[in-house]
């Protein structure tokens, strides 16, 4: 299944019932876990403070858009990034990314239906109605999820958009636009490429630095002074 399959119709409901299809097939028992032991590694600090509705404007790409055009718009996004992770995330099947994201539209159904009409008439009212609008629309649904897609970034995203879907299920209905202004900001983050917090190493996020194993450097299994006093160095063990 690609982003071209499940984002080539703004309806949120499809693609849950393929999810929920993919999710039986694996016959796998899901267990919650802490987001951060998934990959064993310290995840970089992808905090971030609640968007604004002058921050939210500009991050969701909504210039001029109401309150009420504001609040659908966090919905939105944040429908369209937990749909994204539900595609990418499934090589970590305990982030929960499939269930979690069909228990938040089966939850929300209602808000999400008025977020995406809201959403239209936004596009009707600034680029004009009929075929314009709901073009626009369309465009403005595949951007975000291209937004929300990442390759190298991809532990980050799906861990930070792990925590977020949980908030997201356990939220009262209606609320669901809170839940992404407070999340949305930590998910946009992790789309950045970053090391975790110990090691640092964005690429690996350790790095492993093997002694010699020239046969000079050995006797009988043990490693020679020379070559040991060399390793300590290299390795920053003081003598």
């Amino acid at each position: 299944m690609t982003l071209r399959d499940v984002g080539r119709s703004m309806g949120h409901r499809s693609f849950g019932r393929t999810a929920a299809l993919l999710l039986a097939m694996t016959g796998a028992v899901l267990v919650t876990q802490p987001a951060s032991a998934q990959f064993f590694w310290s995840p970089p600090d992808f905090s971030s403070p609640p968007l604004t509705d002058a921050e939210a404007t500009t991050a969701l790409g909504l210039p001029g858009a109401t309150p009420a055009e504001v609040k659908a718009g966090l919905v939105w996004n944040l429908r369209a990034a937990l749909n994204v992770a539900a595609l990418q995330c499934q090589f970590e099947p305990t982030l929960l990314s499939i269930s979690n994201y069909n228990a938040m539209i089966a939850h929300h159904d209602a808000e999400l239906d008025a977020a995406q009409a809201t959403l239209l008439g936004y596009f009707q009212r600034t680029v004009g109605k009929g075929k314009a609008g709901q073009m626009a629309s369309d465009q403005y649904g595949t951007r975000i999820y291209s937004g929300y897609s990442t390759v190298q970034a991809q532990r980050g995203f799906c861990q930070a958009a792990g925590l977020v879907g949980r908030q997201a299920i356990f939220a009262q209905r209606g609320t669901l636009n809170e839940v992404a202004r407070n999340g949305l900001g930590s998910i946009k983050k992790s789309l950045i490429l970053a090391g975790e917090q110990f090691y640092g190493d964005p690429g690996r996020g350790y790095s492993l630095t093997l002694p010699s194993f020239d046969p000079k450097c050995w006797k009988k299994g043990k490693m020679l002074p020379a070559c040991q006093l060399a390793w300590n160095q290299k390795i920053g063990v003081q003598p």
